[in-house]
């Protein structure tokens, strides 16, 4: 009963077409944005909103990949992936100055950013947590309820993280948006084509956030309403 089921995917189908829709878009307007030319590299243009931020320090380095693009806070380095680090594309600047506007928002302990660092360790360990309480509750039956309770819970951190992730991601890109128009790194039609592929990748984060709620949500009234019993 609590294994998901032809119900469980039903009731998860608005997530699954919104990301699947969301996964269409970026295809479509990163493919859009790669033909459309920009005056600087996206590793250019990372370095050029980070210098003028005062942020010298922040190291950008190429890595393997396709979309691997990803600022790393800890060691303080922007990684782009190959084509967006090396290509003269709106595409490519688009999504490396989303991923300078996370190191601006580090520099700046971005309010958001810094909850959604802290809680980064519960959204890592909840699906394993939810996993382990879940099942033990199916097998303990006197103490089913609440120890699936404090399994569902545990998913219930991820669901938090994807809600709190989603105003540090949009303002992320928001600033890239901004500073890539700002800086004269894009004209008006770069910035059209930077807008659609940033406004794409945001609805990937609106459909992970609704899928968490909705996994949490479907456990809990398979659980409240039968009383945790698989009959």
């Amino acid at each position: 009963m609590f294994i998901p089921s032809i119900e469980y995917l039903i009731f998860l189908s608005p997530a699954f077409l919104l990301m699947a829709w969301a996964q269409w878009r970026i295809k479509s307007t990163y493919a859009n944005a790669l033909k459309v030319p920009a005056k600087m590299t996206g590793a250019e243009a990372a370095r050029s909103i980070l210098d003028a931020a005062g942020l010298q320090s922040v190291d950008i380095e190429p890595v393997h990949g396709h979309l691997s693009d990803h600022y790393d806070p800890s060691h303080r380095v922007l990684r782009l992936s190959e084509q967006v680090y090396f290509d003269r594309t709106a595409a490519s600047v688009g999504i490396a100055a989303h991923e300078a506007g996370h190191a601006l928002q580090h520099a700046q302990n971005y309010g958001p950013l810094v909850i959604r660092n802290l809680a980064v360790p519960a959204a890592q360990f909840g699906p394993m947590w939810f996993l382990v309480f879940f099942f033990l509750g199916m097998f303990i039956p006197q103490f089913g309820v609440p120890l699936m309770l404090v399994g569902i819970a545990g998913y219930g951190a991820v669901a938090v993280f994807q809600l709190i992730n989603l105003p540090v991601e949009f303002d992320a890109s928001n600033r890239a948006k901004r500073l890539l128009s700002e800086m004269g790194i894009v004209d008006s039609y770069g910035s059209d084509a930077v807008a659609s592929v940033l406004n794409a990748a945001a609805w990937t984060y609106v459909a992970a956030t609704l899928q968490s709620i909705l996994i949490v949500v479907y456990y809990l009234l398979r659980v409240l309403g039968t009383g945790g019993r698989d009959d």
